[in-house]
């Protein structure tokens, strides 16, 4: 695939695409949709996405935005540009993004480079066949479609690898308050739904290292026929539950997503380790808008930003434990 200018791309391809992420509805109204994310991140992410939403972009679009503001911003050191990076000193990437209404999704996992995965998770989705593409690979994909390679790794970023890389039998491999999460978004309105979910990892991680963000039915999963949820935390653990697609699955049942996420949780807790310290935490919501959110314990809390009726603030979630 020849290399192309992104503005250029990005105009041609809107008419090609538009089977790959519905519309919204004609009489669809930014009052009418829901936004929940993840963390104290993504009250502003939600003022996006509703900004994007109300000047008349798709769910898709709207989550695609709302997750960039938070991929752009260095201060958050564990999402996009400033992500703290693995145990060589490379920010490696990971995303994906899902439309409820095609149950189509893209992904991309171990990105260098390219501060914006989630809009390269989304090209993914519209412009292959694909679902997942990975590092070298989807770094090629990325310049393909017009985005420009940078350092991801800023001078804070580069300061805390040297400080833990100098310290002699540093911790590796482990969850703390400052590197630790994750920007997971998922919207509904008119009866469609949307998931997206961005992060840069656990920091210090193996090189190569993927989790649950990137992974479709377990870092986020979307289905018009029930609602959308996305997950938060311990990756390595929840990847093996299947947690967003579990808690969709139980709405499917009727369930509302308060009680899904915390069935969710009641089936991490037969065989999950460390259920009083580590951290599990999700977010769902169902194709009325209504909203459920909940973490494992209450050592490791989570806190959510919900937007509705043109209206954003944080709240902190119900722990299971």
């Amino acid at each position: 695939m020849d290399p192309i200018d992104r503005k250029t791309f990005l105009a041609s391809a809107s008419a090609a695409t538009l089977s790959a992420a519905a519309p919204r509805a004609a009489n669809a109204d930014t009052r009418d949709a829901v936004f929940l994310s993840t963390w104290k991140w993504g009250v502003e992410a939600n003022a996006k996405a509703a900004a994007t939403f109300d000047g008349g972009g798709s769910l898709i679009d709207a989550i695609e935005k709302g997750i960039n503001v938070v991929e752009n911003d260095p201060n958050v050191t564990t999402v996009g540009y400033g992500g703290l990076p693995n145990a060589e000193g490379e920010v490696e990437l990971d995303a994906g993004i899902m439309d409820g209404t095609t149950h189509r999704a893209g992904s991309v996992c171990n990105l260098h480079k390219i501060k914006n995965p989630i809009s390269v998770a989304r090209l993914v989705m519209e412009r292959t066949r694909h679902t997942t593409m990975a590092g070298e690979g989807a770094l090629q994909f990325a310049i393909a479609m017009g985005f420009t390679p940078m350092q991801l790794l800023t001078s804070r970023a580069l300061e805390a690898w040297l400080k833990w890389k100098n310290t002699p039998d540093h911790e590796t491999f482990w969850i703390g308050p400052e590197h630790h999460d994750t920007i997971g978004m998922v919207a509904a309105t008119g009866g469609r739904v949307a998931a997206g979910c961005s992060t840069s990892g656990l920091a210090w991680k193996i090189p190569g290292r993927v989790a649950d963000s990137p992974l479709v039915g377990c870092g986020y999963f979307a289905d018009d026929a029930a609602g959308a949820a996305s997950a938060t935390g311990d990756g390595d653990v929840m990847t093996n539950y299947v947690t967003s697609k579990h808690i969709v699955q139980k709405m499917s049942e009727g369930m509302h997503p308060q009680e899904a996420c915390r069935d969710l949780m009641r089936y991490m807790a037969k065989s999950a380790r460390d259920l009083r310290t580590n951290m599990y935490c999700v977010i769902a919501i169902d194709t009325r808008g209504q909203v459920g959110a909940l973490s494992m314990n209450a050592a490791q809390p989570l806190h959510y930003a919900l937007w509705r009726n043109g209206q954003g603030a944080l709240h902190t979630a119900e722990h299971y434990l």
